[in-house]
């Protein structure tokens, strides 16, 4: 069996530094917004190459807490992509906006700069890219496009942690950054767990507002804010992993590589496409498949783990009826979700198991 992921590797790897850590956390008697949490949000920082970083309880309220605190609410739209998880879309509708899907570059599955002019209107207030799968989104254009309008931009790279563009870490290439620590992602926790990064100090000082129940001073609201803050002792987990992040992810690359390698000529699945300017951070490795149900078949029959990122667009899930979507409305996404294959790929799988599943998709082919 290989699987798809199996994350008691990395507690394996890193198991006397966790442990370390949660009882540093144990021991402190301090276990809600004290020096963990402080000492995370300062070394993120660092790492993104951002002035601030903001601890937050998860990515979903990173997002929606920037929309909130640029004050983007009810009247508003913001562009997002068609083809991501519903998460982009329901942190718009959390802050009381409109999301309005573009379509993306079907090569990528990114927010296709070119078609976000055309989705413009009086009301539009903001443009959230997403760093599909780890890759990161063509920012330059957008955020270009963005000054000639005045909107914000705010990455979503709840799966691009450690990406580069152009050279520059994801979640510095815009007015914000919102992160994902969900125990699945590149850099996770042990539960849930999010941040925002940014060099904006208004937008820094508003998101510790908001995540505070919109108190600064014990017992003194000056808004209405929610309860997000990050845990002492995820922000501990997270501190032990952060050293490792960068070879974690040198090692999904070189995984990537030997799947980009051994895929060519083998027809029954398309390898995924990097442009010249991206160092994704293979959050996962997506490949397309003219048939996936043959592809499933060949995969469970070698007992190979594999998942679907994602198998309904935003625009045709229940939860967004009341907007009016139906099938054909973002076909470039639809056709996306109807070819998408995840296969297994981490930091801790042996290179050979890359072989193993190559080989099996070559016989079938």
């Amino acid at each position: 069996m290989i699987p798809f992921l199996d994350l008691r590797a990395a507690y394996a790897e890193l198991k006397e530094e966790i442990d370390a850590a949660m009882g540093r956390v144990a021991a402190s008697g301090w276990y809600v917004l004290g020096a963990e949490v402080a000492a995370f949000e300062q070394e993120f920082a660092a790492y993104s190459g951002t002035k601030h970083c903001v601890g937050l309880a998860n990515g979903l309220e990173a997002l929606e807490l920037v929309l909130r605190a640029w004050d983007i609410g009810a009247g508003d739209e913001v562009i997002v992509p068609s083809s991501t998880y519903i998460a982009t879309w329901l942190a718009v509708s959390a802050s009381g906006a409109r999301p309005v899907p573009v379509e993306p570059d079907v090569r990528t599955a990114n927010l296709d700069p070119e078609r976000v002019a055309a989705a413009l209107t009086p009301r539009t207030k903001a443009i959230l890219p997403v760093h599909l799968y780890g890759q990161p989104a063509d920012m330059d254009p957008i955020m270009a496009l963005a000054s000639r309008h005045g909107l914000k931009v705010l990455e979503d790279v709840a799966q691009a942690q450690g990406a580069r563009y152009k050279g520059r870490r994801t979640g510095a290439l815009a007015h914000a950054g919102a992160f994902s620590f969900f125990p699945t992602k590149n850099i996770g926790a042990l539960g849930d767990a999010g941040a925002v990064t940014t060099d904006d100090d208004r937008l820094a000082d508003r998101l510790r507002t908001l995540r505070n129940y919109g108190s600064k001073v014990k017992y003194v609201n000056i808004e209405a804010g929610v309860n997000s803050r990050l845990d002492e002792l995820q922000a501990a987990i997270l501190r032990a992993k952060l050293p490792v992040l960068d070879a974690w992810n040198d090692r999904r690359r070189a995984l990537a590589a030997r799947y980009q390698q051994a895929l060519v000529g083998v027809g029954i699945v398309e390898a995924p496409y990097v442009p010249q300017w991206a160092d994704p951070a293979w959050h996962l490795f997506t490949v397309r498949c003219p048939n996936r149900r043959r592809v499933t078949e060949v995969l469970d029959a070698a007992k190979v783990g594999w998942l679907i990122h994602y198998p309904i667009p935003p625009h045709l899930q229940q939860a967004y009826a009341s907007l009016g979507g139906k099938r054909g409305d973002q076909p470039l996404a639809e056709q996306i979700a109807d070819s998408i294959l995840s296969l297994p790929i981490s930091p801790h799988m042996p290179a050979a198991h890359v072989d193993t599943i190559v080989d099996a998709l070559r016989r079938a082919a």
